[in-house]
């Protein structure tokens, strides 16, 4: 399927829950600027309901083609970027090979999953001369976005320390327990694939990168082991079929969801992937329970920690400077990845900011509105990659490179590294930037 000559072409691989982010504002919102030529993906079921999507939103059906056939699929469709939203561990391959054929690159966070994966990229960009955006919508929401201009502005002086508190509740943090995510080999662990987010915030927020990071990191809640320490006497493997998986609030029914069913269970034939897998089974690698110490170039210290399995979904940060103290509390509303309303997803249930300033009294900030999933970010998110303007109205600083994308993954992939040593690592030691 060809575009006009006012449309940018896409090809998208990997058709999972995440890929309809993207394909759905092309097919709608964005569709005078941008057009769907190709979908790419292991499993042809998954496939041939994204395909199903696009029509069913307007746009014309599109060629689908196997990973294996990647580079047969830019040849015969030549799209200007590829969107890549597979599973984490495999990013790298895709960006690699999208930049060697010739194109840009729109990737999901993270970027990738290590150090020498990110070599790769960096080596890639260095010797292709093409771009790669990370998709980080937190830096799009107007409070996060409000927090770097009250920053930069220098509300409390120069920033001396963050405590940043991430939760995670008991159905999206959980969620990463069902599926490929718990596998630590797939994603790095939440403190890659989930805490990129953050750190990349503190990164954005400070205007700077980290230099050393200390991490303690646990999996205390979820796993057969816990649940056995807590008294519980029943299992199940997986929810499909499972009378335990019945009175078990933690289990995920894809028969009760069109979406879920026809993307994962009736796809299960193909590949043997069950997104529906037991919380408390084995097999859990990732952790639950993380706390980090990070140092900025800047001279600012970070405390940060992330818990899986709070009661409410959110987080807190407060900035501590020579001038003041900036105090942030967002709560957004629960959720299942791709098991409902895609724009509720990380939707806004309140959020406040209140800034404290040495000899005054605190004064609450107005944050300007906003609607939509990941706190009002998506959308912004969306039309800076597919609008007309094709540019951020801030001057493209919320735009994020693989710099950034590198500078993100790294606090998270030193993290792991001290939490296996019991060491301080310097993230210079692990990758330079």
């Amino acid at each position: 399927m060809a575009g006009s000559s006012k449309q940018k072409k896409y090809a998208l691989i990997g058709t999972g829950g995440r890929s309809s982010f993207f394909y759905s504002a092309i097919a709608t919102t964005y569709k005078a600027t941008s057009v769907i030529v190709a979908l790419c993906d292991t499993n042809q079921t998954r496939l041939d309901f994204a395909n199903e999507e696009l029509q069913s939103l307007g746009h014309a059906s599109v060629p689908t083609f196997k990973a294996k056939d990647f580079d047969r699929m830019i040849e015969e469709t030549k799209p200007d970027e590829v969107i890549v939203t597979t599973i984490d561990r495999t990013h790298n391959i895709y960006i690699v090979r999208a930049l060697e054929l010739g194109c840009n690159v729109v990737t999901e966070k993270p970027m990738t999953i290590d150090a020498p994966r990110c070599t790769e990229i960096f080596d890639a960009v260095e010797r292709t001369g093409r771009k790669v955006r990370v998709t980080f919508n937190y830096r799009y929401a107007p409070h996060n976005t409000k927090v770097w201009e009250l920053l930069r502005a220098g509300a409390i002086g120069e920033v001396t320390s963050i405590h940043f508190e991430w939760m995670l509740n008991t159905s999206h943090g959980a969620d990463y327990f069902r599926r490929w995510h718990r596998d630590k080999r797939n994603n790095g662990g939440l403190l890659v694939h989930k805490s990129t987010h953050h750190f990349d915030l503190v990164n954005f927020w400070l205007n700077s990168r980290p230099e050393t990071v200390y991490a303690q990191g646990d999996l205390k809640f979820y796993g057969r082991e816990n649940a056995e320490k807590r008294g519980v006497a029943e299992f199940y493997t997986r929810a499909h079929g499972s009378e335990v998986a019945k009175k078990d609030p933690f289990a995920l029914h894809l028969g009760d969801n069109d979406k879920l069913k026809r993307m994962y269970l009736n796809a299960e034939h193909e590949d043997a992937y069950y997104r529906d897998q037991s919380v408390f089974g084995d097999g859990i690698s990732i952790e639950d329970t993380m706390n980090l110490l990070v140092r900025y170039e800047s001279g600012a210290v970070l405390t940060y920690s992330l818990t899986a399995y709070a009661p409410w979904e959110g987080f807190r940060v407060s900035f501590n400077g020579t001038g003041g103290r900036l105090e942030v509390e967002v709560v957004e509303n629960s959720y299942v990845n791709s098991g409902g309303d895609q724009s509720l997803e990380g939707s806004l249930e309140t959020r406040s900011i209140t800034l404290r300033k040495l000899f005054e009294k605190p004064q609450d900030v107005e944050i300007p509105d906003s609607v939509g999933a990941h706190g009002g970010g998506d959308e912004v998110l969306l039309a800076d990659l597919f609008g007309e303007r094709g540019a951020d109205i801030n001057g493209d600083m919320r735009a994020a490179s693989h710099i950034d994308g590198a500078l993100s993954i790294l606090t998270g992939i030193c993290a792991n590294k001290s939490i296996a040593t019991g060491q301080v690592v310097k993230v210079r030691d692990v990758f330079v930037v």
